[in-house]
């Protein structure tokens, strides 16, 4: 009552609606309230869904990779179970870590019984027109040519990462090197995921040594050392390989996770935590698990404005590669 006296009593009605708008505003970011969900699969779908559709209302081509929660691709308990259709048909394809190699450990092999389990949704996720990236964590090389040899022989695209912090460019050629233009996501042979940058002196240094490669599909993060946004004409500049062929440039975006490096953190959440953020990974410092069936935190992400994923389509990326699908294990257990 007293906030409403006080708004009646303001004669300038533009200041009036300001001051309104102001506290609402504030209160929504405020709130304790935590938004009930039902089906955290369903809602992880849902989120993918809005995020392919405010992207492509805007870039029709506009390309969106899950990585891993595979399990998404059906909506029953297994991989024979019926097909999540709306989700499908929102995804151009699929990221897989671990599928061969890296699973408990860099350079050890995934178990038989974890392979196979992806592997049947991986497929399933193929025959309807998917293309499958799969990140290995291996640098032997006995390792590295087996898991190129595997992804070829079930028509995957295979990348080797020689460090889980995906911080190096591999020594030597991509697999399946050529100067074709790549026009699609399944035009790629081969493709580089590069999101830590701190081994590159600068800005200028790391668009160097990313340029001097040839790899059909580059993922990298919207953002150089957490803070320099890749601009307009330094994607362009990537989007053409060293042998003249064009590429596509993909970007890394967390949607599972909140990151307090990010540009939307605010600084008073970790003593006065919204509604939609939950508990720091114990694993990753400075990440935090977040209930993205939130509204709240789905603004953030791909809302009105300044939302990540509109930083993202300003900047000229060909597609987004969609970090913490998984996240539902975290709420389902």
């Amino acid at each position: 009552m007293y906030l409403c006296g006080m708004l009646m009593k303001t004669r300038n009605n533009r200041t009036c609606g300001l001051l309104l708008l102001a506290v609402l505003l504030t209160t929504a970011c405020n709130r304790t309230e935590v938004v009930p969900c039902d089906d955290y699969r369903q809602a992880m779908r849902d989120f993918v869904v809005r995020i392919s559709e405010t992207a492509r209302a805007q870039h029709p081509d506009f390309i969106v990779i899950p990585q891993n929660g595979i399990e998404l691709v059906t909506v029953g308990e297994d991989a024979d179970a019926e097909l999540a259709a709306p989700y499908l048909a929102a995804i151009d394809g699929h990221g897989q870590e671990d599928l061969f190699y890296g699973y408990n450990r860099d350079d050890k092999p995934t178990p038989a019984a974890e392979t196979d389990y992806l592997l049947s949704y991986l497929r399933r996720s193929k025959q309807t027109g998917n293309c499958i990236l799969v990140t290995d964590y291996c640098s032997r090389s006995e390792y590295v040519a087996g898991a190129r040899s595997r992804c070829d022989a079930e028509g995957f695209v295979s990348f080797a990462a020689p460090s889980r912090e995906l911080d190096v460019i591999p020594s030597g050629a991509p697999t399946h090197e050529n100067a074709q233009d790549i026009v699609r996501l399944s035009d790629a042979q081969n493709f580089l995921y590069l999101l830590n940058c701190e081994h590159f002196s600068s800005k200028t240094a790391f668009l160097d040594a990313v340029s001097a490669t040839n790899y059909d599909l580059i993922i990298i993060d919207l953002f150089f050392d957490n803070d320099m946004a890749f601009t307009v004409e330094e994607v362009e500049r990537l989007k053409h390989k060293a042998n003249g062929g064009k590429r596509l440039v993909i970007c890394y975006m967390s949607i599972g996770e909140a990151e307090d490096y990010r540009y939307y953190w605010q600084s008073e959440w970790k003593r006065h935590k919204p509604a939609w953020l939950a508990r720091e990974n114990p694993e990753w410092r400075g990440n935090y698990k977040v209930r993205y069936w939130d509204p709240a935190w789905q603004e953030i992400i791909c809302g009105a404005g300044d939302s990540y994923l509109n930083r993202i389509l300003a900047a000229g990326f060909d597609g987004v590669y969609l970090d913490i699908i998984d996240a539902f294990e975290y709420f389902e257990k």
